[in-house]
């Protein structure tokens, strides 16, 4: 059968999952009556709830005789792990750019990693019907991105579609009929090249491996694309390293090839195709799966190093064990070692104490989903502040910057340049646009975005939206203002009292609500003034025969503030931590005991 492997690859949020969807009910993959859930492609829990793609996925579609295999890839800069691995298994490209943003940070660093593979793009104007669109912007946007990326003639001259994928419509031009995605089918078909490994059908099996997944009755499972020759299920074949060295010989069990929204079982796969192979014990991504008469590996790109690292504990709180099942320090490791298997953009190393780990992850996003998942799985852990990684060059101590873009009412762009050049950004561009909003793009360490987010929200009421993406390394910037302010901790351990918490409100704002256990050296909130404050949050009133118990009731307490995952994390310093279990995330200092904390602030000093 005649083949096409494209990758749709876009910003966070431009439609690439929801085009998707529409792709699969046009092409007949699933029947008329077929109920299927909206965001097919996002299939795991955590994806459903933040509306983003986090793991790459392949699907398929049957379109006049052809088979298009299509990847779904993550548009957040912290998984770009996962896309430029994915990248290397296709033949071709379709980058989604809204009609209204143009394209974004991360449209950026997709594509740069396209070009530079010589994929050849199809530019798809998405979301047309959006009243503040501007698709003629938006392509001249797209050609000045390409030729700063360096594109080759053939690269520039790329088709282009106006499309809505929510309505499951594109044409070749803006005031097409809008009726389907025939045009787009079309425009894959004929712009995009059939895979260059079928005329190598004849040669020895070679396939590398680009994702990692296990099944609780195959066992794990390799995708990959078929460079070269065909493979048939039951025939013994081998794993080779980066490096040539041989990993093991085994049997295939099983071969996966993707039809539709299901994996297919299939007796044999050519060249060409994308496919999944379980029967592996210890080949993972990265390696060469082979036949046993191969020794040369398929070379595998390098990927771009982690930015900043995390330290990741066991939880010794005095609440440790209530909620989760998972607490010992071996099954963090086994857990971590697993992740770090799957996602070649994670690294974990044992740390010095010997019951924590260092993990080191593209951003903030990333460490947060892998905290998230562990924590529905069962397991309490104890998470630093994120740390910057640095490197030396040339006797230089180097950092990592970020290109920041931020979008802001023109009232709110005071207030963000200057906490921009409070955490040593440099202002690279600044412009107003339709509507009011102001287009801010700053070169900013990385160190100075950790915890920013939370206060850029609060600056801009809520209105700003701002994206992120590594941007290359600089000499270190010196010192960064950190948190402002101190904190509440408490000083005695129980449940909290109301009416403790309602004569403490004037000293800061509460993380917590009455009736909640705390313990002595939990943070309990945000202190008005830059000093921590020690606070005791289980003091009743005195009851005596003239006062009544009955009063506590009119006691009215301001709404806790309440942190996500990330939030949290972002938030503390570095002689603070964030205690994660099943049922909750609590704030605290490391040193629990008061006298331990002065003796280690005087160490520090």
């Amino acid at each position: 059968m005649d083949l096409r492997n494209i990758a749709i690859i876009a910003h966070v949020d431009h439609g690439k999952t929801t085009l998707v969807d529409q792709l699969l009910a046009q092409s007949g993959s699933h029947r008329a009556n077929q109920q299927v859930a909206e965001r097919a492609m996002d299939s795991n829990d955590l994806e459903r709830e933040r509306g983003i793609t986090i793991l790459a996925k392949c699907t398929s579609v049957e379109w006049q005789g052809i088979r298009i295999n299509i990847v779904d890839t993550p548009g957040h800069a912290d998984f770009g792990g996962e896309v430029e691995r994915i990248l290397s298994m296709v033949d071709g490209v379709v980058l989604l750019v809204d009609a209204a943003e143009g394209p974004m940070p991360q449209t950026k660093f997709v594509t740069s990693k396209a070009l530079a593979l010589g994929l050849k793009p199809i530019v798809v104007l998405n979301k047309v019907d959006k009243p503040d669109a501007e698709p003629d912007r938006a392509l001249d946007e797209v050609f000045d991105l390409f030729v700063q990326l360096d594109a080759n003639e053939e690269q520039l001259d790329f088709p282009v579609l106006y499309a809505s994928g929510r309505d499951g419509w594109a044409d070749d031009v803006l005031d097409g009929p809008r009726k389907d995605l025939q045009a787009m089918f079309a425009q894959v078909v004929k712009h995009v090249e059939p895979p260059k490994q079928v005329a190598q059908a004849d040669q020895p099996f070679k396939m590398l491996a680009t994702t990692l997944e296990s099944d609780p009755y195959l066992g794990r499972i390799l995708t990959g694309r078929i460079e070269e020759g065909t493979l048939t299920t039951g025939r013994t074949i081998k794993g080779l390293s980066r490096d040539g060295k041989e990993i093991e010989r085994f049997r295939v069990t099983k071969i996966l090839a993707f039809r539709g929204l299901s994996r297919q079982p299939i007796e044999e796969a050519a060249a060409g195709d994308i496919v999944a192979i379980a029967g592996m014990t210890k080949s993972t991504v990265a390696d060469t799966l082979c036949d046993t008469a191969v020794s040369e590996p398929i070379p595998a790109r390098p990927i771009d190093p982690p930015t900043i690292s995390v330290t990741f504990g066991i939880n010794d709180s005095p609440l440790a064990g209530r909620d989760g099942d998972k607490v010992q320090s071996r099954v963090i490791r086994a857990r971590l070692m697993q992740e770090a298997e799957s996602n070649v953009a994670i690294k974990v190393s044992d740390s010095a104490q010997g019951d924590s780990f260092e993990v080191a992850g593209r951003g903030e996003l990333q460490m947060g989903v892998l905290i998230e998942n562990m924590r529905r799985e069962g397991f309490e852990l104890s998470i630093s502040r994120p740390r910057v990684l640095m490197k030396d060059e040339d006797g230089l101590r180097m950092e990592p910057v970020e290109e920041a873009t931020i979008d802001v009412d023109e009232a709110y762009s005071g207030v963000v340049v200057e906490k921009l050049n409070a955490r040593k950004g440099e202002l690279v561009d600044m412009r107003t646009g339709q509507g009011g909003k102001t287009r801010i793009v700053a070169h900013v360490p990385s160190r100075g975005l950790i915890g920013y987010h939370g206060e850029f929200l609060t600056d801009t009421r809520g209105t700003g939206v701002l994206n992120r993406v590594f941007h290359g390394w600089t000499p270190h910037k010196g010192p960064i203002p950190g948190r402002r302010r101190g904190v509440l901790i408490s000083m005695e351990t129980g449940q909290s009292v109301a009416y403790a918490i309602f004569n403490l409100e004037d000293r800061g704002k509460f993380f917590i609500g009455s009736g909640e256990a705390v313990y002595q050296g939990m943070i309990l909130g945000e202190h008005s003034r830059d000093n921590d404050l020690e606070v005791n949050p289980l003091k009743g009133k005195k009851l005596s025969n003239v006062r009544a118990s009955g009063k506590d009731e009119a006691v009215v307490l301001t709404t806790p503030q309440r942190m996500s995952l990330e939030e949290a994390i972002a938030y503390i310093n570095d002689d603070e931590l964030v205690e994660v279990t099943p049922g909750a995330i609590r704030l605290r200092k490391r040193f629990l005991d008061p006298h331990e904390r002065k003796r280690e602030s005087r160490k520090m000093e």
